[in-house]
């Protein structure tokens, strides 16, 4: 059974592009393996690529919530 869609913005948990949600799997499968590898692994780089990529998608959600 699909559920109905929820549009109502959540800041905590924006909408994510085809292509952002690409990027972020891949970011969290690099940071995976790099915790599989050794847990003293520095993935702060990876951390910090997720941490923009939620802020540009925020950003965008609240400028489209504003339009509405």
């Amino acid at each position: 059974m699909a559920g109905k869609k929820n549009d109502e913005y959540d800041p905590n948990h924006p909408p994510l592009t085809v292509g952002e949600g690409v990027k972020f799997g891949w970011y969290i499968a690099r940071m995976a393996k790099r915790g599989i590898a050794s847990e003293t692994v520095y993935q702060g780089d990876l951390e910090k690529k997720v941490d923009k990529l939620l802020d540009r998608a925020r950003e965008r959600a609240e400028k489209n919530a504003k339009k509405k």
